[in-house]
């Protein structure tokens, strides 16, 4: 019974993972190509609002640099758990990306929300998921 739970837990673990290093590279390549005119995965309507739209193209800019910095962190201290944070914080950027549309007048790409949705939750459930590795691994050591 012990061996079937564990290979679920591996089976689990895999997906959450993989899940989690494809939402980083999601994130970062959404966030370097949201300067670029021809790679962007996001529509910006830079005929009527230019200015407005190009401070949502730097900061997702900066959003992908600080992933990879956050992300080197977390690995390099072996404290996976703060991406919790990470996630949560992505998941408001959902509120604060439509106040912002809402306050400069200016449409938000419907896709930029399942962005920081998907990211965020990815985050959450790999923060959480390897919380939970490290606790069950600590009760049967």
């Amino acid at each position: 019974m012990n061996t079937t739970n564990s290979k679920a837990m591996q089976v689990t673990k895999f997906f959450v993972d993989a899940n989690f290093y494809l939402s980083v590279i999601v994130l970062v390549y959404g966030g370097l190509t949201a300067i670029t005119e021809n790679y962007c995965i996001f529509e910006f309507n830079e005929d009527l609002f230019g200015a407005m739209h190009n401070n949502l193209r730097i900061a997702l800019l900066y959003l992908a640099m600080t992933e990879v910095v956050v992300c080197l962190f977390c690995f390099v201290t072996n404290q996976p758990k703060m991406l919790i944070f990470v996630g949560y914080f992505l998941i408001m950027m959902l509120g604060s990306s439509a106040f912002y549309g809402e306050i400069n007048s200016v449409p938000i790409d419907a896709d930029i929300f399942l962005f920081f949705l998907y990211t965020g939750v990815s985050h959450i459930v790999f923060g959480l998921f390897s919380g939970l590795e490290k606790t069950g691994a600590k009760e049967y050591s």
